[in-house]
């Protein structure tokens, strides 16, 4: 039992001797005592009034009093008007160390057969296009909530989406085609997805030239002429074709889409990212315009003049949905009813969760209403983690202009950076070239996760790469640092022959840091459970920055290795010792890999 269940018990009991009525669990409020005040932890009197029949202060004071006589944890007590701050015994902070250190994944609950079923969409490239900026937050989020459901006891399905299909697929296929000259990964030295991108640029590039000149030579609107481009036209004839099943289109279009997969497979080994299950559009989207055929059927849908077809959400207070183009082409919408239908019928989903930006709140509005309308009961219940867009201090980026960050490009300079930064500060040269390699890795990759996921999710971001990789402050490298520090005193420690012993010795005194550190550490389980409910990787990132930087107050401020009590010597290598396994750990929830020396 934790010492805050103890106390919430033991204030339970006060109550109910002291008054005669047992207490409702939301009467008994506990709280973390402010820094300002003397104790650890606060009850909150107000809520037991009803019950005491009296004013706050005494009612405060009788129950701490009790507690001072009936409960061994509670060392001290201090009455501050209706708030009653208790000091706990240090035999409670060590036996709870003790707890800590021996449990095992402390804070983690582990699935078992019968835990809820969760399916996590993250990712959803294109295969136009490599992934940039955008899909690095997007990937983060995605793996690091998968990571923090499952330490909630959850099982969870990773899953993928692609968006293999479609007009701005054609794009690409039909620049290659044009000004490709056969032009592979192989023979250009590109990966694929980037040799791809490129394409998908230059037909932009070739199509506003286009549309530049039907403007000024026929007196068109932008608009008319995009409508009448012959580009656009091939484009648009070339996705009919592919949806006719054309041999033609649909060998070149799986030859590229395989130099695809083969790109995006690399930077996301890189990011340190995977997923269980991927469907491909082509896939599913034949099922969603089965459903959306099915729904026209059963009169839920409506079929225009032009023979498009579209859902009329004007009841719930929405506007018309386009899901069948009049040439009888899907758009997103109908794709993911399809996508929706197929992991039902997979996986015994009890929750869905779609990791997707802002930008697209509407739609999955609209995704429930249909899927509902459908007759699908999981309609209603599906979660759209809406997270905020990510920029850059110079603005905004566009994909079709090429101006967008390259994930690998990216991933590759903050790599870079921390090995540059490693051999000015003298810290590489202890190490062999393998090593620096790999430490550069892991803190170029921890600088960039830990500073896009330390960001509420739901909040616009920018990403600042020379801020990420800071030293000091609330950094990844800062942490790693850290963690790499206590790991060189346990090494040392355990070069001088320190075993550390089955329990600490509990007549120990401890400083009010050390108190601090250790309530600090007990918090961890409440941290992953409020970051599971709320879908935060940002108070995972936060808690362990607060935990390293207390753990570096302590360090500053007491002896560790050449304190001469043995006792206090020994417990203060466990408590470092803890510290290092919850940063580890939660970090771990991050996605972030730490390098066991910098």
């Amino acid at each position: 039992m934790s010492i805050i269940t103890t106390i919430e018990k033991s204030v339970a009991d006060a109550v109910k001797a002291l008054y005669g009525q047992e207490p409702k669990p939301e009467q008994i409020q506990l709280q973390k005592t402010k820094k300002e005040f003397e104790g650890h932890l606060t009850v909150v009197a107000f809520p037991l009034l009803k019950i005491s029949h009296a004013a706050p202060q005494p009612t405060a004071k009788a129950i701490g009093d009790y507690l001072l006589t009936n409960q061994s944890l509670v060392s001290h007590v201090q009455v501050v008007g209706g708030f009653l701050n208790l000091t706990i015994a240090d035999a409670a902070w060590l036996g709870l160390l003790d707890f800590i250190r021996k449990t095992k994944d402390f804070g983690h609950i582990l699935p078992v057969e019968d835990s809820q079923l969760v399916m996590i969409e993250y990712s959803s490239p294109n295969t136009n296009k490599p992934l940039h900026l955008g899909h690095v937050r997007n990937n983060l989020l995605g793996y690091s909530l998968a990571k923090i459901l499952e330490a909630n006891g959850h099982k969870v399905v990773k899953t993928n989406i692609v968006n293999d299909r479609g007009i701005h697929i054609c794009k690409s296929m039909l620049a290659w085609q044009k000004w490709g000259e056969g032009i592979t990964p192989q023979s250009s030295g590109k990966k694929g997805d980037h040799l791809i991108g490129d394409f998908y640029v230059l037909f932009d590039q070739k199509l506003k030239a286009e549309v530049k000149s039907l403007m000024e030579n026929q007196g068109l609107t932008e608009e008319q002429a995009k409508e009448v481009s012959p580009l656009m036209t091939e484009a648009r004839d070339m996705l009919r074709r592919w949806e006719q099943g054309d041999p033609e289109i649909r060998d070149l279009w799986k030859k590229m889409n395989d130099w695809v997969y083969e790109g995006f497979d690399e930077t996301y080994r890189m990011m340190g990212v995977s997923f269980d299950k991927i469907y491909y559009e082509s896939d599913t989207y034949l099922v969603g315009k089965d459903e959306v055929l099915r729904g026209l059927d059963e009169k839920l849908f409506i079929r225009d003049e032009d023979g498009s077809v579209w859902a009329d959400l004007t009841d719930d207070g929405l506007d018309r949905k386009i899901l069948l183009r009049a040439d009888g082409t899907s758009v997103y919408m109908t794709q993911d009813i399809g996508t929706a239908k197929m992991r039902f019928q997979d996986y015994p989903i009890d929750k869905m969760i779609y990791v997707v930006g802002n930008e697209q709140n509407y739609h999955f509005q609209v995704l429930s209403i249909l899927l509902d309308r459908l007759g699908f009961e999981f309609g209603k219940d599906l979660t759209h983690f809406s997270y905020g867009m990510v920029e850059l201090p110079e603005g905004k980026m566009k994909s079709r202009e090429g101006t967008v960050v390259d994930a690998d490009d990216l991933m590759s300079e903050m790599i870079a950076t921390a090995r540059d930064i490693a051999n000015e500060m003298g810290r590489a040269k202890h190490m062999d070239a393998a090593e620096v390699d790999e430490v550069a890795r892991r803190v170029g990759l921890g600088a960039l996760k830990y500073f896009i996921l330390k960001v509420d999710p739901r909040k616009n971001m920018t990403f600042n790469p020379k801020e990420s990789i800071d030293f000091n402050g609330n950094t990844g490298s800062f942490i790693q640092y850290t963690y790499a520090r206590i790991r060189s005193l346990l090494s040392k420690a355990a070069e001088a022959g320190f075993v550390e012993p089955d329990s600490l010795t509990k007549d120990i005194v401890l400083s009010d840091k050390e108190q601090s550190l250790i309530q600090r550490l007990s918090e961890y389980p409440d941290v992953v459970r409020e970051a599971g409910t709320t879908y935060s990787p940002a108070l995972i990132a936060n808690y362990t920055y607060e935990l390293v930087k207390e753990y570096n107050q302590f360090y500053h401020d007491f002896s560790v290795l050449k304190e001469e009590n043995a006792a206090l010597k020994s417990m203060r290598i466990v408590l470092s010792g803890a510290v290092a396994d919850i940063v580890q750990r939660a970090m771990g929830l991050l996605g972030i890999e730490m390098p066991e020396r910098m």
